[in-house]
């Protein structure tokens, strides 16, 4: 059975992920970390993390940027593997996470869920194919109105490892209500499109002569990428210290 603190259990993410602990049982919320105290857990909650000392296995983080720091401060003092699922860190920050995976492992992801990781993998295949054949690439991502950043951060992290096996030889445009010229052999368009309550979709098409291959992901509700924090968690239990990241879960 592995143990779990939960950073930010009583946002939305964590409430998601206490349900399906809940019903798991490979794994079991045993403590909650949380500034707002107004939610009744099955776990005792405290409001600051130094004040938490139950022994854990594991912690899975979907808190806030700001909460980040005394996380992993936490981590290694504790010598307890972290799931970082939280987002929008500062470069500071992201050199802070390297330091402490030299002490103790860490486990991020721009996407927990395990579809969009397997995706990714299977976009690497594809590219080593259809790159050299002269396809164009493009990705296509859809998110809900009250979204704040464009593109999404998966849609880099798509396109990230895409152009990593291809040696970095493609340019990233996400704007071409400019460009008055032809679309370039070594261009990878991304797009944008907020509306709604879209959850999250990506899609990657490769368009070549009379053919288009599409890639898609839709995300129907934030429950996967729970589920991915929580196969993340199983995984990371017990792992000596390291920086990993959900290719290492699905490989």
């Amino acid at each position: 059975m592995v143990k779990v603190i939960m950073n930010g259990c009583n946002g939305k993410m964590g409430q998601v992920i206490s349900k399906i602990t809940a019903e798991d049982p490979q794994i079991e919320v045993i403590a909650g970390i949380d500034v707002l105290d107004n939610i009744q857990n099955p776990y005792p909650v405290f409001t600051d993390i130094r004040e938490c000392q139950i022994p854990a296995d594991v912690i899975i983080d979907f808190s806030t940027a700001k909460a980040v720091d005394a996380l992993l401060d936490y981590a290694v003092f504790k010598q307890i593997p972290v799931v970082l699922c939280t987002t929008g860190l500062t470069e500071e920050q992201l050199r802070h996470v390297e330091e402490a995976s030299d002490k103790v492992a860490v486990l991020k992801s721009a996407n927990m869920s395990l579809g969009i990781n397997t995706i990714m993998k299977l976009l690497q295949q594809a590219v080593l194919v259809f790159g050299p054949a002269g396809y164009d690439v493009e990705i296509v991502e859809k998110h809900h109105n009250l979204k704040l950043d464009a593109p999404s951060g998966t849609a880099i992290a798509l396109a990230d490892s895409m152009n990593e096996v291809m040696d970095h030889q493609y340019e990233y445009i996400y704007d071409r209500s400019r460009r008055r010229e032809k679309r370039g052999k070594k261009e990878l368009g991304i797009s944008a499109v907020r509306g709604g309550t879209i959850v999250g979709e990506h899609e990657v098409l490769f368009a070549g002569t009379d053919e288009v291959i599409e890639i898609k992901h839709t995300a129907y509700s934030k429950a996967v990428f729970a589920k991915g924090a929580v196969e993340a968690a199983k995984f990371l239990a017990g792992k000596p210290a390291g920086l990993y990241s959900m290719s290492d879960v699905i490989a």
